[in-house]
């Protein structure tokens, strides 16, 4: 008889627990240089339905397109989704970043989910709507019908509220990248 350990006993139960004091709502504060905007989404499996125990973290430049380190802003967040898979946050739209070849890439989200049983985590991007995606060097490699599912909408059609759902399989799968 062979014992196997399933996906649940590999990353174990504690999973949220440990990462907690690292959670955050607002990567930047109120007075940072930028726009101020927020964002909403889900975390869906592949039968639609919410991913209760992942956790989101965001990387992201400063308003002119620097990395942390460059100026003050830090640029990192990290978030526990809720029972039905929600989470949310506040930030600053970023800049444009230099790409490869010295080509600008559009102001974008770094993401990167975790969550108990996946024992790779996933990464992907957000962009916003309204930009110059065409431009993007990295958005282009995504085949056109999968780039919406890395572009989030304006929450009610407009403002500086933004939603996002992060699918894991299926119909509007979200394109994660190998990193």
């Amino acid at each position: 008889m062979s014992l196997q350990a399933t996906t649940w006993q590999t990353v174990g139960p504690y999973f949220r627990i440990g990462l907690e004091h690292l959670n955050t709502l607002r990567i930047a504060p109120a007075d940072t240089p930028g726009e101020q905007v927020s964002v909403e989404g889900r975390v869906l499996d592949g039968n639609g339905k919410p991913v209760p125990d992942a956790v989101v973290e965001i990387w992201q430049a400063d308003a002119k397109g620097n990395y942390s380190g460059a100026s003050d802003f830090r640029g990192f967040g990290r978030f526990p989704t809720n029972a039905e898979g929600g989470f949310a946050f506040s930030t600053i739209k970023p800049g444009a970043v230099p790409g490869s070849g010295g080509r600008m890439q559009a102001p974008h989200l770094a993401v990167r989910l975790m969550m108990r049983g996946l024992l790779k985590d996933l990464v992907t991007r957000m962009y916003f709507p309204g930009e110059d995606l065409a431009a993007d060097s990295v958005l282009q490699l995504v085949p056109e019908p999968r780039r919406a599912t890395l572009i989030a909408q304006r929450a009610n059609g407009f403002g500086r509220a933004f939603s996002w759902e992060i699918k894991l399989q299926g119909e509007r799968e979200t394109v994660f990248f190998d990193c």
